[in-house]
């Protein structure tokens, strides 16, 4: 089984860096960070003139929770940093197959 211990996460933004959105590409997970960081300059070739100014940045996963991640959470700052993180949402979901019958004072 192959594991992904980076992701490569391309932002275009407008002039002013006030719009952004992330950009799709091809290849977007690693098994490396180095592999990562080796395909992002053809990443950003490719991707050239989708966005006034583009920026591509790396993120670190944690092989073990690779299945956990479900989010990359980014911002733009105005002086076009990019901080960003693959993250794993608070979200539990629990369920359990009995239903509690409603007394009266509950019911509406």
């Amino acid at each position: 089984m192959e594991h992904i211990a980076a992701v490569l996460l391309v932002i275009g933004c407008s002039n002013a860096m006030t719009e952004c959105r992330e950009l799709p590409v091809s290849v977007g997970v690693f098994e490396t960070a180095q592999e990562c960081a080796a395909e992002r300059a053809f990443v950003l070739s490719n991707v050239q003139g989708q966005a006034p100014r583009i920026i591509a940045k790396c993120l670190s996963v944690d092989p073990a929770l690779e299945d956990d991640y479900d989010q990359i959470v980014w911002n733009v700052r105005p002086d076009g940093t990019l901080d960003a993180s693959v993250e794993i949402s608070n979200l539990e979901v629990a369920s359990t197959g009995a239903r509690p019958e409603k007394d009266s004072l509950s019911q509406q």
